[in-house]
Order: structure tokens, then C-alpha cells, then sequence
């Protein structure tokens, strides 16, 4: 689950500065959409469960077309199409059509072994295409499960870039127990790939948005969670990785600093292993977006339970403003909230120039793919 990196500027803040779209109450203005269009996913992925699930729901064109008058007054500005796998959803093409046409800006987040079926619509309708590469060719395959992935993934990204040169594509690494030692080769492919960027968050291992948390397959979290023994050897690689690529961190090439790979992922991980303490990210999500899944429950962020569900309550706005909602978010502290203390990623929005511009300095996060 993915934020994309061009909605990022070259540092997370530390403290909540003031604006327009900060923690805004009630919501009249959100600028972001997360459309999840259904749960289905062709990659078998060692750090997701969602492929497993039957996916019965899926977001239509119809349902979305219905939604938009609505949108349109609460100011949205970008909406994203994420998963399960977007690109194999059977109206994807409406989708991207009826959004672009519609004046949203458009994002994809996909594991990109059907973009190359999709690659010219991709490159009309998309403003930035977001693809998850979990290191060099045999790292990414196994760690996707599906033999070919790469290949496929590489094939589609040079469709776009041909039939769209300046569509911006940016690179999402999973980091895990399989691919840790590999961030600089992953770097390195993405260069390869012909990507504009690439970004690393660590696995998600607390919340339910992939299925997979303490308690229900031991065997697969020791797949992806690291070992006592595997912290030092993440950390020299973070190291190694701030001194052979220091033009593309000093770029933003790389979108986080190498003080945030080692706070956001290498921390993490030690927390995990009750070796430190979780470090809060900056986070303004539940007050600047919302995520809209396939049965229609709107949650605040991928990793909050949801909020309620949009058919039966009918208005998007009523449902973010209803009593229940406005006092879970007056209660929200990210700094003493379980879920947002041992959170991945982070959103952070704010308005430079009034409530119509949008800027993003959430570095490290994350909305899926």
C-alpha cells in the first residue's frame, strides 16, 4: 500500500506546522481519494495474504460515476486505484477514463505484470504510475512468487515510457527478511527499469491491511521479519547504500534520506524485536483522505478499522463528519495510538497556496500495491 513520492518534499516534519489542511474539523476539503477496486491479485506474495482471499466485491465504474458530484465539492484533487492488483480488475479502462476525464489526477499503484496489456491507456490517463520492485530479477520473482514477475514488470514500465516519456514512474521496495541485503542491486535495477524514483518502507507485520500480523502464520512472519542477527547487516546496508548512491539520495532519486531508511525501517524492525521503541510518523491522513474499498466501508487510512461503509450511509462527507467519526478523530494521537506509533508509512498534506494546492511530505509512505 503506497504513497506516491512525487507527493513528498525532502524531509517529514517533526512537529504539526500550521495549515489550511492539517487537522481541519469538520472535513469540507479532502484532497485525496484511495479507490481499493477489489482484493483480487494475481502475485503470491511471502509479505501479503490478500491474494488468498476470494475478493466477491468490486468497485464498478457505476458506483464510481455516482460518487463524483460529491468528490467534486469536497475539493478532491488526486484519486488513487490500488488493490488486491488494479490492472486486472475487468473495468479498469473505464475507471482510468472516467477519472482522468473527470479532471482527477490519477495514480496506479500496481505490481506491474499487466501493465504492458495496459500500457497506452496507462500512459494517456495517468499522472503517475507507482510500481512495487522488491529488488533485482530472482529477488523480486521469488519474493512476489510468480516466475517471470520482473520480466513482466520491466516490459510494462518501457511500454509507458515509450508511449509517454514524461509520465513519472516511481519504484516501491517492500524491505523484508528476502530482500534486505539487496537495496543498493535495487537501486540499481530501478536505474535499470528507467524509473524516475524509488522509495523504501519496511513490511507491515501489525495492522490487518495485508492480512498479516502476529498470531496467524509464524512461519511466513519469520519469512519477513528479521532476525537479532540480521539488524547489523541492514544497518551496513543502509550505510553502504548512503555512500556508493549519495547523488541519488542528493537528487531525491531515493526519496527518503538515508536518517530515515535507518529510522523507518531499520528502527522498526529492532522495535519489533524489542531492541527500541516504535518511532511515531508524522501523519495527517484520517483529516486529508479517505480509502474506499470494494464493499463500500470507508476507512481513514489503510490501517485504521473502518469508519462506515458509503452505500449505506450514502454520503461520503455525512459519513467522515458523523458523530462517531469526528470523536475518534478529536481522540487520535499518533504519538500514544498503538496502530499509528508502530505504523510503516505516513501521509502528510498540507496547502501552500490556500486549499487548492496540494503538497505532500509524507517520505515514507505508503499507500499498497
Amino acid at each position: 500500500m503506497t504513497m506516491p513520492a512525487s507527493w513528498s518534499v525532502a524531509s517529514e516534519p517533526q512537529a504539526s506546522p500550521p495549515s489550511p489542511l492539517c487537522r481541519a474539523e469538520p472535513i469540507v476539503c479532502l484532497p485525496v481519494i484511495v479507490l481499493i477496486v477489489h482484493q483480487r491479485c494475481n502475485c503470491r506474495c511471502v509479505m501479503c495474504n490478500l491474494w488468498q482471499e476470494p475478493g466477491a466485491h468490486a468497485l464498478s465504474s457505476a458506483n464510481v460515476a455516482g460518487w463524483l458530484p460529491e468528490w467534486r465539492r469536497l475539493g478532491v484533487q488526486r484519486v488513487m486505484l490500488t488493490g488486491g492488483e488494479p490492472l486486472i480488475h475487468p473495468q479498469i479502462a473505464d475507471l482510468m477514463r472516467l477519472l482522468a476525464e473527470s479532471g482527477f489526477a490519477l495514480t496506479i499503484s500496481t505490481n506491474g505484470t499487466n501493465l504492458a496489456l495496459h500500457a497506452g491507456l496507462v500512459a494517456r490517463y495517468v499522472n503517475e504510475l507507482m510500481v512495487s520492485m522488491d529488488g533485482p530479477q530472482p529477488i523480486h520473482d521469488q519474493l512476489r512468487g510468480v516466475p517471470g514477475a520482473f520480466a513482466q514488470l520491466a516490459a510494462g514500465v518501457a511500454q509507458v515510457k515509450d508511449a509517454n516519456p514524461e509520465l513519472p514512474v516511481s519504484g516501491r521496495c517492500t524491505v523484508q527478511r528476502g530482500n534486505y541485503r539487496y537495496l543498493r542491486q535495487t537501486v540499481e535495477a530501478a536505474h535499470h527499469l528507467g524509473m524516475d524514483r524509488i522509495s523504501f518502507l519496511a513490511a507491515d507485520v501489525i495492522s490487518e491491511a495485508f492480512r498479516l500480523k502476529p498470531g496467524t502464520n509464524r512461519k511466513q512472519l519469520r519469512q519477513v521479519m528479521l532476525a537479532p542477527a540480521d539488524l547489523p547487516h541492514l544497518a551496513a546496508e543502509i550505510e553502504s547504500l548512503e555512500q556508493e548512491s549519495a547523488a541519488d539520495f542528493a537528487a531525491g532519486y531515493i526519496s527518503e534520506t538515508a536518517a530515515q531508511l535507518h529510522r523507518r525501517i531499520w528502527h522498526y524492525f529492532a522495535a519489533l524485536l524489542g531492541q527500541g521503541e516504535f518511532i511515531a510518523p508524522a501523519c495527517n491522513a484520517p483529516w486529508v483522505s479517505a480509502v474506499i474499498e470494494p464493499d463500500g466501508s470507508v476507512r481513514p487510512c489503510f490501517f485504521h478499522r473502518p469508519l462506515g461503509n458509503l452505500y449505506q450511509q450514502g454520503s461520503l462527507e455525512a459519513l467522515l463528519n458523523a458523530p462517531a467519526s469526528l470523536a475518534w478523530r478529536r481522540l487520535l494521537d499518533r504519538e500514544s495510538h498503538d496502530l499509528c506509533r508502530r505504523c510503516v508509512c505516513s501521509l502528510w498534506l498540507k496547502s501552500s497556496k490556500g486549499e487548492g494546492a496540494l503538497v505532500g511530505t509524507g517520505k515514507a509512505g505508503s499507500f499498497r500495491s
